[in-house]
């Protein structure tokens, strides 16, 4: 299915005049078959299309520039079917924009040993010619993807559909915009960041508004269109007879309703798909969004709390490049940790705002107190998240770049908590709790992070080499001190470029 059904990937094939026009017309209906069977892959989850065989330094030239400024096209396949000398490709390469994926590939699978000659030599050398391309993009500095495999392989397809998931990702990453309610939860440190330095870096801007804005958005609700909202709500979600009885629980149902429609407007005015809220900025409103935060984050918002905008953006991120997957993607925060040695784990939960995409199964509706923020008692989703593998990852700003702490989990079953009115996981941090939890407090890992169980570090590894972006693994094969020497490396690295760029 094309997830991505209005975004396309440009197929490009590089040659030369050198072999002669028989040899050029197999080539570009090879390339056009090439082409074709990765577009008609059950992986695919955005068009491919073939474009054009590029034997000049103008055709190429020439086409990267139309790539760049086609905002449909999210990123670039090259292949070399024959040898395409690199000089042709200095100028395009130059002003490439859009994300590339170089694929070592070819027409066959297997040398047909009793039958090679030279023209079949001459016509299919990818390693050849693939070679010739990888150093002119070395030499350049250009980012990219590399895959080899033949072209019909389904673990070349499956690494081909991450990587287009990733450029529609970094496609959105240009557009978006974060609406900050309000400030910064007042002296927290990893919530902030330079939003000037994340625009440069990443393309998405942050814009603060008051809640006065929000507000005058809701007010404008009207009250049947919350009734309507309401009645929804009865529909999706199970909701005990004790809060169907209790009226003040209806009367937070429908502010909540009107919260929602009024949030949801606003996001729409200001052209938003990422946002943030805190719970020191509420004047206006009868009770901090609970429902209607989670309601937005299954419907592909980003989100953040406490004025947590880069939470908001990676999440917003992460929504996009999950269109599709199973399994979902939240907002989280590691709230506490369960010391058993025989069986370690970490609690993962928030106040109010985990994405309903991650229940095991039909959330409940419940009203409850939360005991700060001094409003009305809020609505919320509660439920838990079923087992398996996850991934926890948080992007903080380090002063002279962005780092993304990325941390494999394993999602445990639940526990009961009648007492606790919230929506929460359980986890296992890898390698174990004592590794992953000490490599995350030196990595400066926030409190707050992206989970997911659709993505993988696969998509994130992609993304952050589009970008040029930082990105710190703790997964099943990390060796704390290996860890520590890394972040060093990393530390003199990025001083040294900073002070060179």
């Amino acid at each position: 299915m094309k997830h991505y059904k209005d975004l396309e990937i440009w197929f490009i094939t590089g040659s030369q005049h050198l072999y002669g026009n028989e040899a050029l017309k197999e080539v570009e209906k090879n390339s056009k078959k090439v082409a074709n069977t990765l577009d008609k892959s059950p992986q695919a989850p955005a068009k491919i299309i073939w474009k054009k065989l590029l034997t000049t330094p103008d055709e190429i030239t020439n086409l990267i520039h139309e790539a760049n400024n086609n905002d449909k096209c999210i990123g670039i396949i090259a292949w070399m079917h024959t040898f395409s000398p690199a000089k042709m490709w200095i100028n395009g390469l130059k002003i490439l924009k859009k994300p590339l994926l170089d694929l070592q590939t070819q027409n066959n699978e297997s040398i047909p040993f009793a039958t090679i000659d030279m023209d079949f030599m001459n016509l299919n050398q990818t390693a050849h010619g693939g070679r010739e391309f990888g150093y002119i993009c070395t030499r350049l500095g250009v980012k990219r993807k590399v895959i080899i495999g033949h072209y019909e392989d389904k673990d070349l397809h499956n690494e081909i559909e991450v990587w287009i998931r990733a450029s529609a990702a970094f496609r959105e990453s240009k557009h978006l915009k974060v609406a900050r309610f309000g400030d910064n939860m007042r002296e927290v440190a990893v919530t902030e960041g330079d939003k000037v330095e994340a625009e440069i870096a990443f393309g998405f801007s942050v814009n603060g508004y008051g809640m006065g804005d929000l507000v005058a958005f809701i007010n404008k609700v009207k009250e049947k269109d919350a009734q309507k909202l309401v009645e929804q709500y009865y529909e999706e979600y199970t909701i005990k007879d004790t809060f169907k009885k209790n009226k003040k629980f209806i009367t937070n149902l429908l502010n909540e309703a009107k919260t929602e429609l009024g949030l949801r407007a606003f996001l729409k005015d200001k052209g938003c798909k990422a946002f943030t809220t805190t719970f020191e900025d509420l004047h206006g409103l009868n009770q901090l969004p609970g429902l209607a935060v989670q309601r937005l984050m299954a419907d592909g918002y980003g989100f953040g709390a406490e004025g947590d905008w880069k939470t908001a953006a990676l999440l917003r991120l992460s929504k996009v490049m999950e269109k599709g997957l199973t399994g979902g993607t939240s907002f989280m925060e590691d709230y506490t940790y369960h010391f058993d040695k025989k069986d370690e784990k970490v609690l993962g939960s928030h106040m109010l705002e985990i994405c309903p995409s991650i229940a095991n199964k039909k959330p409940s509706l419940e009203m409850h107190p939360l005991g700060i923020g001094g409003k009305d008692d809020p609505i919320r989703l509660v439920f838990e998240s079923s087992e398996g593998k996850g991934l926890n990852i948080a992007m903080m700003d380090m002063g002279n770049r962005f780092r993304w702490l990325y941390n494999e989990v394993e999602v445990v079953k639940p526990v009961p908590m009648p007492k606790l009115p919230v929506a929460r996981v359980l986890w296992k941090t890898l390698p174990n709790m004592q590794t992953g939890i000490k490599a995350w407090i030196y990595g400066g890992g926030a409190h707050h992070t992206v989970f997911s169980k659709s993505l993988s570090l696969a998509h994130f590894q992609d993304l952050s080499e589009m970008f040029g972006n930082e990105l710190v693994v703790i997964d099943k094969n990390t060796e704390l001190q290996a860890f520590k020497e890394k972040l060093q490396f990393n530390e003199v690295y990025h001083n040294l470029k900073s002070k060179i760029c």
